[in-house]
């Protein structure tokens, strides 16, 4: 059984930092793509960044690029995401899911499967 297990969620001020962390099991890491994505009150769910396990190729959602940084500990079958210079706007639940492919693409819809969700919240 595929799972995905999110933490590293909280509450923090603009500017601060955190850490989300993603744990797989039931698929063979190394050899997908996994995502972050986020989804705030009201919005559409919105595609943050994805890493190629195999090859480690990343992408980067507009709206994170130079504050982000996606990486993974294959040993430990692990997705972080490091966020810096949090803004109230980062505020979300935010989503980690698996693509059963190499590609690296970052539309929701082409993932297979998802986490539960971690909340991050980002006050003023």
């Amino acid at each position: 059984e595929v799972q995905l297990v999110e933490s590293g969620g909280g509450l923090v001020q603009a500017g601060g930092s955190l850490r989300l962390s993603c744990e797989g099991s039931g698929f063979t890491f190394d050899d997908y793509v996994i995502g972050w994505f986020r989804q705030a009150p009201g919005k559409e769910r919105e595609g943050v960044s994805c890493i190629s396990i195999s090859d480690g190729s990343t992408y980067y959602g507009d709206s994170v690029k130079g504050r982000f940084t996606i990486s993974s500990d294959n040993a430990k079958n692990t997705v972080y995401l490091q966020m810096n210079s949090l803004k109230p706007e980062d505020t979300a639940v935010y989503y980690c899911a698996v693509r059963l492919s190499r590609e690296v693409l970052l539309t929701s819809t082409r993932y297979d499967y998802w986490g539960q969700g971690t909340q991050v919240t980002v006050s003023a």
